[in-house]
């Protein structure tokens, strides 16, 4: 997830070396929440489950086998292709805070996930400030 401009100063210098320290010595190029491997292509049904190419077995959204599910090539439901790109988080949402332990590798999934109360209170702020902004330039705020 690229870094606002805003915020690009609260980030240290080394900022693109510790992110790759963190996502390819620590985590060893897998994400650290579910165990997708970072620049391939995977094989995934929509729900967090995902086929492991690596082990031939199927994961579900937090790394841990999957018993009772055919190979991809067997299955009958819709199946889906995603490019898994490591990105580094902060687990604190802090980014001030750049202390090894507060940092995770996770992919596109496992990020949006561990962001997502972050996100909700982000859009309720900008709700909030556009319902402002029309009260004061447009008078009152109708529905």
């Amino acid at each position: 997830m690229p870094i606002r401009r805003q915020h690009r100063w609260l980030y240290p210098i080394d900022w693109r070396e510790l992110s790759a320290s963190i996502r390819f010595r620590r985590a060893r190029g897998r994400c650290e929440g579910c165990g997708r491997p970072h620049g391939r292509s995977v094989l995934h049904l929509g729900d967090g489950r995902w086929w492991d190419e690596d082990e031939r077995r199927w994961r579900d959204g937090r790394g841990r086998w999957v018993r009772r599910l055919e190979p991809p090539h067997s299955l009958l439901q819709p199946i889906r292709r995603t490019l898994v790109v490591l990105a580094t988080c902060h687990r604190d949402h802090d980014p001030t805070n750049n202390v090894a332990s507060n940092l995770a590798a996770f992919c596109q999934r496992c990020h949006i996930i561990h962001d997502k109360p972050e996100h909700l209170r982000r859009r309720r702020l900008t709700y909030l400030e556009r319902r402002a902004l029309g009260d004061l330039f447009t008078g009152p705020y109708r529905r």
